[in-house]
């Protein structure tokens, strides 16, 4: 490490309030020594990171880090702190500050000894030499390795990113396998455990470290799978078939999950393998003696991960259909653009046309287009499955994919349509999570998510969707395609204003994807009506207002705006062309009670005026890039532009009624923690 701190990047004065401060301060001295191009771009990275989750960890310790493009070579700073600076830990402020900075694309050399910085720091005669340290060059030293503080062997690592520890290691330092056999008349109480975060490069290996010590001391065998930032090594599957319980600690998805399926598995986010690993042991060892074989914490999903505990069935409802409609999109996308471009090119009647494996010319146009409309209406054969397979894996991860997928066809096949895909979804999800609650004998624990729940909850699926709940299903999803098809003059403009009012409040969350995914639902179809197709012009008409309108007040009324939100309403041009609605989040996110009201009455007109105007949009997707295909091309863009002036103008009184903008004050805070917040935004529609 000798090349990654100097005494030049040590400060045992620190003498910062803040943990921005702290942060500024120590990055400046990877400034002064050439370590870091771009101190306000890389101070908004290390921002970014520490809005993701607090770096501060229990026993005064604070280590903001982050890759970023803006560092040269993987560098640490150290600081030290008297009063403390509050990084979020739950047992206070941190004296001990390590900067981390890492390239964007560091080799896994230099993140393997960053990794074990990161393990040093739960050993706790480390950490009070570091607060004994006298002198930089000291402090340095010790860092680097080059003075003896830890005590040395205990629990050695094992090569790579696996440990082990074990009762006979915690005893016997001499020894440390996962193999190494316990009494004979006891054995050993087996784990194994895979620890991840966002950056993969500090709590990732703290978690390992922390486990791996608890691990020693309840007397189990413990073996940690790290997948950080250097990659990782994936562990024996013969390990992994002998353990008898899992845990993942973890703030990004665990890949290759699927290894550890039938086994009690304790799913926490990683800060708790830091923070109290004693208990995660416990808690695996419980559900083994439970008989318990289903994840727990926060889920078994990302999208699960991403909520708190004590979400309520609201919440979760919504967390599920979101899973399902954010799989589905990208077939909606691929299968209307297709299908949209055959008809571009072989006419209205292309889908009349024979299959392309009995008739195809390569010199042909309507071949072409035939060939383009036939794949895309094979991507949009899976919307239906696809959603439910998804809502079905939000609710109960992996095992609830298959009999997911089974009843969205089976909703396809007897034209339940979108709401039927949304049922089957559910229940598939719920009679996965039933079975999971039945008590299963060890011996077929490992056949469970292969065979057996596949097979029960693909017949109790079916057997719901076929018999009972599909056919009234199929009859409301008609009787609201023929209302919608009905639907004329003040009802359609009605309709255009709700559809223009949902795409703009929340500006891609839940509300807008509703509004979305009953637009595309409802040109899912060969041969789609032309209401469904004004339904779809409309809603992404409304959905392209809000960065539109952003991007031209910006360009307005500069003043009015700090030098971050001009910069992003240049990129809001592009986004909001290209129909993806998040490119105004960072203005909303800035000043919601003016932008948020503006956007949606500027949606609400431009819905209301795509109605009206009668236009038709047979691709789910594109903005202006697809205008070609949109029935009414030039009356569509002036709804657009009407909304878009609506909006900018309704934004630029409301600013106005307050003190503009300089931008001369707050530079640190304007570049630090807004620019982290803005570069979070998703860039999906």
């Amino acid at each position: 490490m000798s090349e990654m701190i100097t005494a030049d990047l040590v400060d045992l004065d620190l003498s910062a309030s803040t943990k921005e401060a702290a942060a500024r301060s120590l990055a400046e001295r990877m400034v002064a020594l050439g370590r870091v191009t771009d101190l306000e771009g890389f101070l908004a990275d290390v921002a970014a990171r520490e809005a993701q989750m607090p770096t501060g960890l229990d026993g005064g310790i604070g280590i903001p880090h982050c890759r970023s493009a803006h560092v040269t070579e993987p560098t640490l700073a150290f600081g030290r702190s008297a009063a403390g600076i509050d990084f979020g830990a739950p047992d206070g402020p941190a004296d001990l500050i390590f900067l981390i900075a890492a390239p964007a694309g560091a080799d896994d050399a230099h993140l393997t000894i960053l990794s074990a910085l990161a393990r040093q720091l739960m050993n706790a005669e480390f950490t009070d030499a570091l607060r004994s340290a006298e002198d930089a060059d000291a402090a340095a030293s010790l860092i680097r390795g080059e003075e003896p503080a830890e005590a040395p062997a205990e629990g050695a690592s094992a090569p790579e990113n696996t440990v082990v520890a074990s009762a006979a290691a915690s005893a016997d330092a001499t020894t440390a396998s996962p193999t190494t056999p316990g009494a004979p008349d006891a054995p050993p109480f087996r784990i194994v455990a895979v620890t991840s975060c966002p950056t993969g490069i500090a709590h990732t290996y703290m978690a390992a470290e922390s486990l791996e010590n608890a691990g020693r001391a309840a007397g189990v065998e413990l073996v940690v799978e790290t997948q950080g930032s250097a990659g990782f090594t994936r562990l024996d599957p013969a390990v992994i078939a002998a353990a008898d319980g899992v845990i993942f600690a973890h703030d990004v998805p665990v890949r290759d999950k699927d290894r550890f399926a039938g086994k009690p598995t304790v799913d926490v986010g990683v800060k708790a393998g830091i923070n109290k690993p004693a208990e995660l042991i416990a808690d695996v060892r419980g559900r083994a003696e439970r008989g318990e074989i289903t994840a727990a914490g926060k889920g078994g999903t990302p999208v699960e991960r991403a909520g708190e505990s004590g979400d309520g069935y609201g919440t979760k409802l919504r967390k599920w259909l979101m899973t399902g409609v954010s799989y589905m999109v990208p077939f909606v996308a691929a299968g209307g653009l297709l299908i949209a471009l055959g008809f571009a090119i072989g006419g209205w009647e292309i889908n009349k046309a024979p299959s392309v494996m009995e008739h195809f010319s390569w010199t042909q146009v309507d071949s072409w287009g035939a060939l383009l409309f036939q794949i895309g209406g094979v991507a949009f054969g899976f919307l239906i499955p696809v959603l439910a397979g998804y809502i079905a894996y939000g609710m109960a991860d992996r095992p609830g994919l298959v009999p997911g997928f089974v009843g969205g066809m089976i909703a396809s096949n007897i034209a339940a349509g979108f709401l039927g895909g949304l049922v089957a979804g559910l229940l598939a999800g719920a009679v996965v999570l039933a079975i999971q609650r039945i008590r299963i004998p060890t011996a077929l624990r490992g056949i469970m998510p292969v065979v057996v729940i596949p097979l029960i909850s693909s017949i109790v699926v079916g057997f719901l969707m076929f018999v009972v709940v599909g056919k009234p299903i199929a009859e409301a999803q008609k009787g609201m395609t023929d209302w919608l098809a009905g639907l004329s003059g003040t009802n359609a403009i009605l309709l255009g204003v709700l559809l223009g009012l949902m795409m703009c409040f929340d500006l891609g969350g839940p509300v807008n994807k509703v509004a979305y995914a009953f637009a595309t639902a409802g040109i899912a179809v060969a041969d789609p009506s032309d209401s469904a197709m004004e339904i779809m012009a409309a809603v992404m008409a409304a959905g392209m207002v809000p960065p539109l309108a952003m991007a031209l007040a910006t360009t307005l009324r500069r003043k009015l705006f700090t030098p971050t939100e001009r910069e992003n309403g240049k990129a809001a041009w592009v986004l909001g062309a290209s129909f993806i609605s998040e490119g105004a989040i960072p203005f909303a996110a800035a000043d919601p009670l003016r932008v948020i009201p503006a956007s949606m009455a500027g949606g609400a007109v431009t819905g209301a005026l795509s109605m009206a105007f009668g236009a038709t949009l047979r691709a789910p997707h594109g903005g202006i890039f697809v205008v070609p295909l949109i029935g009414n091309p030039f009356l569509y863009l002036v709804a657009i532009a009407a909304g878009v002036c609506v909006t900018t103008a309704l934004v630029i009184v409301l600013k106005g009624l307050r003190k503009p903008v300089t931008g001369a004050a707050a530079p640190g805070a304007e570049n630090g923690t807004a620019a982290a917040a803005e570069r979070k935004q998703p860039v999906a529609a």
